[in-house]
């Protein structure tokens, strides 16, 4: 049985395991790749086998570095089944239709404006390419097996980090393969913490921390000052959040300090039509999560909702302290840029990032000191104070990432080390090596290995 790695063996994004059972492709997460350019330009790429020959796809999870080439695929032939948890199926309805939407409006604009370098330029994928993969999605249950091609047995565990996410492990009559998708957070807000494994003879195992542990910080208290602080100033406190998990957890959190009388009672936006969608997820799903009911009400009530871009512009209109919530994360789409065009000039307010940033994006660049960013084929100064928040990570540490692996009770015959950057990868792969005895890799892009299966 082979292995091949066609994405996040050198990077964080673009998760895509293809496993070649001999009889038939199983492809473990379809991701977009993002941030550097040249990261991006692989987006573009034909995937390494013909995606009409693969069987089935299985995802993890519905972020976008796990589900977004999903459309890509099926517009390029594949037809079979896509395996994902409800929750799973749900947020995919939400993002790669507004992926979609997103790459169309990009090219749109370039295409009006003459700022691309290409001529037209194209989106990726199309609502319609979306709405296909979208029609390929089969729904399972947590903890409960179900029949892959080649004769293998899948099942899809709880791992935190994100409504529905999953670890995949898959079975023959004599041996498991487990792909632990991006693990969560054992005292996540939020989420449950993951499911641990008993065995598991090869072992894919995410690294985003796996060189760091995250910052033993009050971020709910240092986010409170920042308000209290920019809100005294006059200001605006922009939080640039991914639409799905981290967005919920800011205005869990923004509910909190309101109910305990630590943060001034500033007008909030949720302003990302995504995120409005995920977060009434949350209310349906109450039991993929740790919330009680009047702590999902709170989480659901404590904004006011920016469905269309008129509301959008309302918002942007406004000239007194607030509290807005735009996607996306790293700033690299989404109404959070046009925001950011008109707040980052000023020193009064504050761009409260609380996510990972990966390298190349705009929020990296912003966190990492740049006194000015490239918005819509223009300069805008960074003028504005910057924080960024490491205690609200939804992905394990480097700590956490061990104890999960410490948990399984008979040694994998092969670890391979994805989804992180490199010193991160190898860090954790040493890690493995030296403390557990395991043998442990990380794989190239595109590599091919042979698994003891």
């Amino acid at each position: 049985m082979k292995l091949r790695f066609a994405g996040a063996a050198d990077t964080v994004t673009g998760s895509r395991h293809l496993l070649d059972t001999g009889q038939a492709l199983i492809l473990v997460d379809c991701g977009l790749f993002q941030g550097f350019k040249k990261l991006r330009d692989r987006n573009w790429q034909p995937f390494p086998v013909p995606p009409r020959e693969i069987d089935e796809v299985v995802l993890t999870h519905a972020h976008l570095d796990h589900s977004g080439w999903l459309p890509v695929l099926a517009r390029q032939g594949f037809r079979g089944r896509v395996r994902a948890t409800r929750g799973t199926a749900e947020l995919c309805a939400i993002l790669l239709r507004d992926s979609a939407r997103l790459q169309e409006e990009e090219a749109g604009h370039a295409n009006r404006h003459g700022w691309s370098k290409h001529s037209p330029a194209q989106p990726l994928y199309t609502l319609r390419d979306a709405e296909l993969a979208l029609s390929l999605i089969e729904t399972e249950s947590f903890n409960t097996a179900f029949d892959l091609p080649g004769g293998l047995r899948g099942e899809l565990l709880p791992a935190g980090h994100l409504l529905g996410a999953a670890i995949v492990r898959m079975r023959s009559k004599r041996r498991s393969i487990v792909f632990s998708g991006d693990l969560g957070r054992s005292a996540d807000p939020v989420m449950r913490p993951p499911r641990t494994v008993e065995s598991a003879d090869v072992l894919v195992v995410e690294s985003t921390y796996g060189d760091r542990r995250h910052v033993e910080e009050d971020s709910e208290a240092i986010m409170a000052r920042v308000i209290r602080d920019t809100a005294a100033a006059g200001g605006t406190v922009l939080i640039p959040s991914f639409a799905i998990g981290r967005a919920q957890l800011m205005l869990y959190t923004i509910w909190r300090l309101q109910q305990r009388g630590e943060i001034p009672g500033l007008p909030v936006f949720l302003d990302s039509p995504m995120a409005i969608d995920a977060t009434r997820l949350y209310q349906r799903f109450r039991r993929y999560h740790r919330l009680s009911d009047e702590e999902t009400a709170g989480m659901c009530q404590v904004a006011m909702l920016a469905n269309t871009p008129e509301q959008s512009k309302a918002i942007a209109r406004l000239r007194m302290p607030s509290i807005i919530v735009a996607a996306s994360g790293m700033a690299t789409g989404g109404r959070v840029l046009h925001h950011l065009k008109r707040l980052a000039p000023v020193p009064e307010n504050h761009l409260l990032f609380a996510g990972f940033q990966a390298g190349g994006t705009r929020g990296a660049h912003i966190v990492g000191g740049a006194r000015e960013v490239k918005i819509h084929g223009e300069w805008h100064p960074v003028r504005a104070q910057v924080t960024q928040l490491e205690g609200f990570s939804g992905h394990a540490d480097s700590e956490e990432l061990m104890a999960w692996m410490a948990a399984i009770r008979r040694p994998p015959k092969q670890v391979w080390v994805v989804h992180g950057e490199p010193e991160a990868a190898d860090t954790l792969r040493q890690r493995i090596s030296e403390t557990f005895g395991w043998p442990a890799r990380v794989p190239e892009h595109l590599e091919t290995v042979e698994i003891p299966f």
